[in-house]
């Protein structure tokens, strides 16, 4: 029986940028049938949902998302969708839940929450998991360079073979054919920071050829940030690819003087139509894994490999001594999730905080985390973040997994972003002056158009009802630093696919969402 909703007495900010108006959105099955103006819309035996006082908007769409793995743990997707999420592109920064052969490894935290969940080498099989466990949200999978390199080549600290790179071809070719949607680097991650141009080329000129997009998190983001823009851009023009810059941030305060050269580089590529834009999430610190200080040898081998550096006496003494010459500022460094009783009590607390030799807390951490502890780095500057958030071809991404404040996903400290993105790039966006309607357009039909995703990111007839019905004042994050866990404010109703997920406060067991394929 087709899902029948009356969405009634609503202020209708449909995603176009056009005027808001009042009015209803009748819908049957997946599909709006009909938007009428001035709420006349009467349908007897329709399931009304009242929005009286409320926005009625396209629903939000998270451009650079890392829940592939949390859909299977937790498909009511929780903290994305009390922020009005209703489709999230995953597979980013070049790690994806496919394909996983040979040495690869998916990252320690999805591997070890999944568990006997972990049934699936190849994206058809992640396909059929996902759809049997019916998540909230529509997903978008891109496939990451690194899980496709330690599938091939392992995590050794070399370039690939020409066979490598072929049989990586292949593989990504076969998951592009089976729903993938793109191909995604982390070229400052393992194995990928070992990649050649040449080696990345081959595999865009593959995804390019297959009508696919490609979004990269850069060499560098930092000392090296205008040397990255220029490969990104060299790549995209020998290939054609429509290439995304994943999480356009100037890290570092010696680095925060080269925005305009920044800026100036992305917009003219993206004039020349080499580039489609880039991401941000609403925030001045970066979160990903504390392994990322230790020096480059030390971190050759990925986890395990680390794990046996810092058992070695010696050579754990070389990277004490090296974190503890090196120049960075610990105050910047704060401890996000841990795995070990041991290590709890340093979750939310800067490294300057817990004593006056970094190098050895480091790696006690670690070592006892077995190197899969998390890290947010307070590296950013707050007017580029706003310089950044000012352009139109900027779109939020939270760069955050899905995450609950209970089961297996509660133990974590995850970064606010995972909990709070979609309110905090909303306001913010309204105090750089951007109107309703504008700020809804960049959250909505912007993304949606980017990504060719058809029939979504907006309210008209015969597009698919993804809808998110919220209050404007009340649209805030309660996330912070020191207690990520909290739900955002604001939203009363989401819709995916004609079906609500969540409504009033609750999570309702009814789920709609799909993997959206080219």
């Amino acid at each position: 029986m087709k899902n029948k909703l009356l969405i009634k007495n609503g202020l209708i900010v449909d995603g176009t940028g056009g005027i808001s108006f009042s009015g209803d959105v009748i819908i049957e099955g997946d599909k709006i049938v009909d938007v009428v103006k001035g709420g006349v819309a009467d349908c007897a035996d329709f399931e009304v949902i009242d929005c009286t006082g409320k926005i009625v908007s396209p629903g939000f769409i998270d451009c650079h998302a890392h829940s592939d793995a949390y859909l299977i743990l937790e498909p009511d997707a929780p903290s994305k969708t009390t922020q009005g999420i209703t489709t999230e592109i995953n597979g980013q920064c070049g790690g994806s839940i496919a394909p996983r052969y040979g040495e690869a490894r998916l990252s320690s935290d999805w591997a070890s929450l999944l568990g006997e969940k972990l049934t699936w080498r190849s994206l058809g099989e992640y396909r059929e998991v996902l759809e049997a466990n019916k998540p909230a949200l529509n997903t978008v999978q891109f496939i990451g360079h690194n899980t496709l390199r330690s599938s091939v080549v392992g995590y050794a600290g070399r370039a690939a073979s020409k066979e490598e790179i072929k049989e990586m071809t292949r593989l990504l070719e076969r998951e592009l054919d089976d729903g993938g949607y793109g191909f995604s680097t982390g070229l400052i991650y393992q194995p990928g920071k070992y990649a050649t141009s040449e080696e990345v080329l081959e595999l865009m000129r593959a995804a390019a050829n297959k009508g696919a997009y490609y979004s990269t998190h850069m060499r560098s983001e930092g000392d090296e940030i205008l040397e990255s823009i220029d490969e990104v851009i060299s790549l995209a023009k020998e290939t054609g690819i429509r290439a995304e810059i994943s999480h356009l941030k100037t890290s570092g305060k010696n680095n925060w003087p080269k925005i305009d050269r920044v800026l100036d580089k992305i917009e003219s590529a993206i004039e020349e139509g080499f580039l489609i834009g880039s991401d941000r999430y609403p925030f001045c610190a970066a979160g990903t894994d504390l392994d990322v200080v230790l020096p480059d040898w030390a971190q050759e081998g990925a986890a395990k490999a680390e794990c046996a550096r810092l058992a070695d006496p010696a050579t754990r003494k070389r990277i004490v001594d090296e974190l503890n010459v090196s120049k960075r500022d610990w105050s910047e460094v704060m401890i996000g999730g841990t795995w070990s009783d041991e290590t709890k009590f340093s979750s939310g607390k800067r490294i300057s905080e817990l004593g006056d030799n970094p190098g050895e807390i480091i790696c006690s951490i670690l070592e006892k985390d077995l190197c899969r502890t998390g890290a947010f780095f307070f590296t950013m500057s707050e007017d580029n973040l706003n310089r950044i958030l000012s352009k139109s071809w900027i779109l939020p991404g939270s760069d955050a997994s899905l995450r609950a404040p209970w089961g297996p996903l509660g133990a974590d400290f995850p970064h606010p972003r995972a909990y709070a993105t979609m309110p905090e790039f909303y306001r913010r966006l309204r105090k750089l002056g951007f109107t309703l309607e504008d700020a809804v357009k960049r959250m909505t039909s912007m993304p949606a158009e980017r990504f060719g995703l058809k029939s979504r990111g907006v309210i008209k007839r015969g597009a698919l009802a993804d809808i998110v019905v919220w209050n404007e004042k009340e649209f805030i994050g309660r996330a912070t630093y020191e207690t990520p866990h909290n739900f955002s404010k604001g939203v009363d109703c989401v819709i995916v696919n004609g079906t609500i997920p969540y409504r009033n406060g609750k999570f309702t067991g009814n789920r709609g969402g799909r993997l959206i394929t080219r």
